[in-house]
């Protein structure tokens, strides 16, 4: 499996258009929290994009690719959109949200079925004129009263001209196969931006980090500020006889307070020892390698506040 690539055509465009292929940019927007990473991993078929309850779970422009056929969809997953707080954090997550929706061929605007908040119309308000965007209204298997969607669905027509309307659950593989085939109607004939096998943009080291943050998130609930963050110190192939690949990793767990520290590593360092082994399991599987993962964890404070700090943590 090929996670990490460089975008580049491989073919001509007469070539592209004798073979027919089909490429495009798809964002995927929405407010924190309403199953935007959860879409994008089904629609990719692999996780890619980390998950969990914690809203604000992803930070970062993620790509997912999908090769169906002569179509390649290049999924854009963002951030959810901040409107509750103005830290330095927020703003550069936002800045992400806004930067992709201008720049690509169709928009999947992500709501919870028969749902529409204050945060949801902040979002909505983004999204630009030309631009083709699909209601994807999803979590539908959480809706006992399917009649109910009718007039909800006629209100968010008055919103917003969408170009087409989907009730999905992402974790149905019928709908999802139907969100693709809507999907591929906007696709533009151009050559492929990545190899056939490619899944995302993003290099191995970058999904340590966010594996490690997903096990964080998951493993501490509610508890945790979501300002905590996750920085990779080392990532490094070494060969070996014993495996067919080796990998090891040393990251760090950055927090604001240094009680935030001890609720991570737990009594007796149970906690921080069970994030490891869940991260470290499914790195193996992700990278198809034995990995040695080391974690620390490390307090600075105030670090979501500073613009200089959240860019050397890797945020734009």
């Amino acid at each position: 499996m090929n996670i990490e690539g460089e975008a580049g055509a491989p073919a001509t465009g007469d070539e592209a258009q004798a073979g027919g292929q089909r490429c495009g940019l798809v964002a995927i927007v929405g407010k924190p929290n309403v199953g935007k990473s959860t879409l994008l991993n089904a629609l990719v078929g692999q996780k890619i994009s980390i998950t969990s309850r914690k809203a604000q779970t992803t930070r970062h422009r993620i790509t997912g690719v999908r090769t169906e056929g002569d179509a390649q969809f290049v999924f854009v997953d963002t951030p959810g959109f901040q409107t509750r707080h103005s830290s330095a954090l927020n703003r550069s997550l936002n800045r992400t949200v806004t930067g992709v929706i201008g720049d690509v061929d169709v928009v999947l605007f992500v709501v919870e079925a028969g749902s529409f908040t204050l945060a949801d119309a902040k979002v909505l308000a983004l999204l630009k004129p030309g631009i083709p965007a699909i209601l994807v209204a999803n979590k539908l298997d959480m809706v006992h009263r399917r009649e109910e969607l009718a007039p909800w669905l006629r209100d968010m027509q008055q919103r917003h001209a969408f170009a087409e309307f989907m009730p999905i659950s992402a974790k149905q593989p019928k709908d999802i196969e139907r969100l693709l085939q809507v999907c591929g109607k906007y696709l533009p004939a151009q050559p492929w931006f990545y190899a056939e096998d490619e899944l995302t943009d993003r290099s191995e080291r970058f999904m340590a980090g966010e594996m490690v943050r997903e096990k964080l998130f998951r493993l501490t609930g509610d508890e945790l500020p979501y300002t905590s963050t996750v920085v990779i110190d080392k990532f490094e192939e070494e060969p070996s006889p014993k495996f067919k690949r080796m990998v090891r990793i040393a990251a760090t767990i950055v927090v604001e307070r240094d009680s935030h520290k001890a609720m991570i590593i737990g009594e007796g360092g149970e906690k921080l020892k069970r994030i490891g082994t869940e991260a470290r399991t499914e790195l193996e599987q992700l990278f198809d390698a034995k990995v040695f993962l080391q974690i620390f964890v490390k307090v600075r404070s105030g670090w979501a506040d500073d613009e200089s700090r959240v860019r050397s943590f890797g945020y734009e």
